[in-house]
């Protein structure tokens, strides 16, 4: 490689100087450096001057015997004087650029009386800086950093562009108080060196940003949409659009690359092959790549890690085909699906409303499992209970979250008539639930989640209660589930009372869990007078108040097991025609009937609330046009949904279970400026849940004037007009 000390010209045998490469690992601290016109850094060495000046000479004087005498002590003085001239300048060392050197040479030779020398070198070096400035016209960004080079895939390398690194920055920070491009830029300069990857770029880019964000929030929102240029790029060039773009540049290229994002995920098997039969054209114009803008940090870096559809482990989703492929996913089966497509797109991609994580996970995809969660009652024998295991592996895989009533199962010490042994209880079972849902790891996404339920007076229950013990015997510890006290009312009145309680094995009190109320106590307390006639073998008594203290100590030092009430979710479960609530899911927000031929689901989505907070009060008519769309897209994902057992399916066409529920509670009190603590709070809490359960009520009503009342409606609350709010006189009759 030749420098421009040098000069190739065979002709003339023009002054030509050898590059370096040298290793700067050897270099001795304090010596002097070389930064080249690449922006690499070399050793500062006397022999590449000494080189250049001969060749200088020989161009002009040629190469007889008399004048090779005179050049070689003549380049040995000027070599000296220009070393001299740096080692005087920078004592303890430092760096030169090349163009320093050259002139020195110029210098050096202009004093020493050679002038025909020195024009000759001062015209070689002009024509050289018009051929790079030729080459740059066409292979060179306008605002190249001066000794920055980025590396190529390829490969190859070329100047970093300052332009189009102050683009991104600049729109990072558009619209945005209290930040500053300038100092990201300065920052991120600072950790680059020449030869840097491009993706390298862009996380220092991220990286600078981010540790910004705890000085103003709002680099939160930079850095987000700087870690959108490596997004762009990424997917673009997967898909073939475009090798790169800025967010402005968006707002054509989103309907570009919508076609081809669906073609690549068809020809992957990725996606449904029925996405390409939509009207793609319409759907690619109605994406607002503004929309990419609103993402905090964390927000798009969770989705790039866990949602965004990939290949070979290049994502080729972006933010917006992301939303619109849910969109599409959700409008499969709607009549006028591309129309529907672009209404549930809007409502997902503006934030207002978000569907749950398996519907964003799975959408429009060949196993669009879009359900929340899963509750199933195990039952008491060894091929029921692997079975159930076997179910939770299947409902796992697909991002599925477990609820399981492990109430049926029989007590250890009780007895087994197939082997005439003794039963080793429902922990040793756990402990293989909670491994499976760590193998299990809902399709690579995201961690297995499962929680198991059981009855307070189940015989295994104090074993139960020290499951997340970090103490005792690891092999009956579960240290990755989650566990759940499923208490009946009988159960809190011993406490009151001081009472006695006795615990139970199931099998010889079978009809317990499916008893409620005023009938559970009768039975329970008929079951007690039995242990006084030896009626019931395997038993014990203890004082209500010291299993309920335990319980407690338990929940304060491992934050398990939950404490969930049987009694109130069976009196106030519309379906209480039909089943027996017997659990409820992982995340404790819905209680729904359970048997052997039926494992409940959940399907799930969140109303953003402090997007429906309109000039400092709640804007009520945007939240009914929400909810009526939530509705919805939640009703459509019972027929859409894959199920991966058949007692899923049985029970969600049956009962047609949807919940609806809002998240951002404080950030819409901080919005109104309403104290968290406040009566104020409470009235808001008040009024906009029961907004909330009023449209959705309402909504749900025009669905089944659509498209039928479900399947099980006769019978349940609803077809009495008992609605859940009515229903608490229910459970104040019954207590």
């Amino acid at each position: 490689m030749q420098t421009d000390t040098t000069r190739e010209n065979p002709q003339a045998n023009a002054p030509q100087a050898a590059d370096s490469n040298l290793d700067l690992s050897a270099t001795a601290p304090g010596q002097l450096r070389v930064i080249k016109r690449n922006g690499t850094v070399v050793a500062y060495t006397d022999d590449k001057i000494t080189v250049a000046i001969t060749k200088a000479f020989l161009a002009v004087e040629g190469g007889t015997a008399a004048a090779s005498s005179r050049i070689h002590d003549t380049v040995a003085r000027l070599t000296e004087q220009v070393t001299a001239t740096f080692k005087r300048r920078m004592p303890s060392g430092g760096t030169i650029h090349i163009e320093e050197i050259q002139d020195q040479v110029e210098l050096a030779l202009m004093r020493a009386g050679e002038q025909k020398v020195a024009r000759d070198y001062v015209i070689y070096r002009d024509s050289r800086a018009k051929e790079r400035a030729t080459r740059s016209t066409s292979e060179e960004p306008v605002n190249a950093h001066p000794s920055i080079r980025i590396s190529r895939a390829d490969g190859s390398f070329a100047p970093l562009d300052m332009g189009r690194l102050n683009t991104i920055v600049s729109e990072a920070c558009e619209g945005l108080e209290e930040v500053d491009g300038d100092l990201i830029q300065r920052e991120t300069l600072k950790n680059l060196y020449d030869g840097v990857a491009i993706k390298d770029v862009n996380t220092a880019l991220v990286m600078t940003a981010r540790t910004l964000v705890e000085r103003e929030p709002n680099y939160s929102f930079v850095t987000a949409r700087l870690l959108m240029d490596t997004l762009r790029a990424e997917g673009l060039g997967f898909l073939g659009v475009a090798d790169s773009a800025t967010h402005h540049e968006m707002a054509d290229l989103y309907a570009k690359a919508l076609p081809a994002y669906v073609a690549k995920g068809v020809e992957f098997e990725l996606l449904n092959p029925v996405l390409a039969e939509f009207d793609l054209e319409k759907l690619g114009k109605a994406i607002n790549h503004e929309r990419d803008q609103q993402f905090t940090y964390l927000g798009l870096q969770t989705l790039y890690d866990r949602y965004f559809i990939h290949k070979d482990g290049v994502r080729f989703e972006l933010p917006q085909i992301f939303f619109m492929r849910v969109a599409m996913g959700l409008a499969i089966e709607e009549k006028q699906r591309e129309d529907r497509a672009i209404e549930f797109y809007n409502l997902l991609s503006s934030f207002d409303y978000m569907a749950s994580t398996p519907t964003l996970f799975n959408a429009g995809t060949l196993r669009p499992q879009l359900s929340s969660c899963y509750l199933t009652t195990v039952p008491d024998d060894l091929s029921g209970i692997y079975h159930a295991i076997h179910d939770n592996a299947m409902l796992s895989k697909f991002a599925g979250g477990l609820g399981n009533d492990w109430t049926p199962v029989r007590a250890l010490g009780s007895y087994i008539k197939g082997t005439n042994g003794k039963s080793q209880g429902v922990v040793p079972f756990l402990k293989v639930v909670n491994d499976t849902a760590v193998a299990v790891n809902q399709g690579g996404k995201r961690k297995g989640a499962v929680c198991a339920y059981l009855e307070t007076w189940h015989l295994d229950i104090e074993e139960f209660i020290e499951l997340r013990k970090n103490t005792g015997d690891d092999r009956r510890r579960t240290h990755d589930m989650n566990t759940a006290n499923w208490i009946p009312d009988l159960f809190m009145k011993r406490v009151f009372d001081d009472g006695k309680w006795t615990l139970f094995s199931p099998n010889e009190v079978p009809d317990l869990h499916d008893l409620t109320g005023k009938a559970f106590e009768e039975r329970y307390e008929y079951y007690e007078a039995l242990t006084e006639y030896n009626k019931i073998k395997v038993f014990k008594t203890i004082q209500a108040k010291d299993l309920w203290r335990k319980m407690l100590s338990m929940l304060f030092e491992t934050g398990h097991p939950w404490l969930t009430f049987k009694d109130p979710c069976n009196l106030r479960s519309p379906q209480q025609h039909v089943g027996v609530v017997h659990s409820s899911n992982l995340c404790t927000e819905i209680t729904l009937n359970t048997n052997k031929d039926e494992i409940a689901v959940c399907n799930l989505g969140s109303i953003n609330l402090p997007n429906h907070i309109v000039d400092g009060k709640l804007d009520t008519a945007k939240l009914q046009r929400t909810v009526n769309t939530a509705v919805r897209m939640l009703d459509n994902v019972i027929d859409i949904n894959y199920y991966s057992v058949p007692q899923a399916r049985n029970s969600n066409l049956k009962h047609r279970p949807v919940g609806l529920g809002i998240m951002g509670f404080q950030d819409a009190l901080y919005l109104q400026h309403i104290a968290y603590g406040s009566d104020a709070a409470v009235e808001f809490a008040d009024k906009s849940m029961e907004a909330v359960s009023y449209y959705a009520i309402q909504a749900s009503c025009d669905l089944a004037d659509e498209r039928g009342a479900y399947e099980t409606f006769q019978g349940s609350l609803w077809s009495k007009g008992i609605l859940p709010l009515d229903s608490q006189q229910i459970l104040i009759e019954a207590r």
